[in-house]
């Protein structure tokens, strides 16, 4: 039987008893949907494999494709990441909060299961005040985008609602995003750093601040992917 899904608002900011809300749905296992400064995305409490795993099959994706992590601060690369490169670090600075991605070495002993990670683990802090306030309250979340595999990324709460149901257990609405391009994912699990998704942050920006693959250096290789 179909329920009217329970939405409430993060804009202009957050009333306490709907931030409250938010809060415990995630740490009882719901799903979210959340807005960021990208597009939508839907999310479970990270630390919790249960939820994570309900959230791939909501999704449609299978645990070859693991979520990235949303976290509320930069901070947070020394507390779920090892052996993290300068050049990571410049990125994080420089583009934090912000359409990227970064996907690092997982602490060892972290304990979380995201899926078949190989041992990373993709951080982002998102640029969106509401988000990042939900993300202070929550702790690290694995957000991807709300959507279903294969269709276009919501931009919108209805748009996230007609993917999703009541197969969500709360949506945080902020009104349209700003952006329908998702974040730039970048992976430091080699050498020199490599463009896994090309996004909201161009090539250059990564490259004037760590060395990249010669196939993802701005005017070399096939940047349009």
């Amino acid at each position: 039987m179909n329920t009217t899904p329970t939405i409430v608002a993060c804009a202009p900011r957050w009333a306490a008893p709907d931030l409250d809300k938010a809060r415990l749905a995630a740490a009882s296992g719901a799903l979210l949907v959340i807005p960021t400064d990208t597009v939508y995305g839907i999310g479970a409490d990270a630390a919790n494999p249960g939820a994570v795993a309900r959230l791939l099959a909501v999704k449609g994706r299978g645990r070859q494709m693991p979520p990235p992590v949303l976290v509320a601060d930069a901070d947070s690369i020394d507390r779920l990441c090892a052996d993290v490169p300068e050049a990571a670090r410049r990125l994080a600075r420089a583009h934090w909060p912000g359409p990227l991605t970064l996907v690092l070495r997982a602490r060892d002993g972290l304990g979380w299961d995201l899926g078949d990670t190989g041992g990373t683990i993709a951080l982002r802090v998102p640029d969106h005040p509401g988000a990042l306030a939900l993300l202070r309250a929550t702790g690290p979340m694995a957000v991807t985008s709300a959507n279903t595999t294969g269709q276009p990324p919501a931009t919108t709460i209805d748009q996230a609602v007609a993917y999703f149901g009541d197969a969500v257990g709360l949506y945080v609405d902020a009104g349209p995003t700003a952006s329908s391009t998702p974040s730039t994912i970048v992976a430091f699990t080699g050498g020199a750093a490599r463009i896994l998704r090309h996004g909201a942050l161009g090539a250059d920006g990564i490259a004037a601040l760590a060395p990249l693959e010669p196939e993802d250096r701005p005017g070399e290789g096939d940047n349009a992917r």
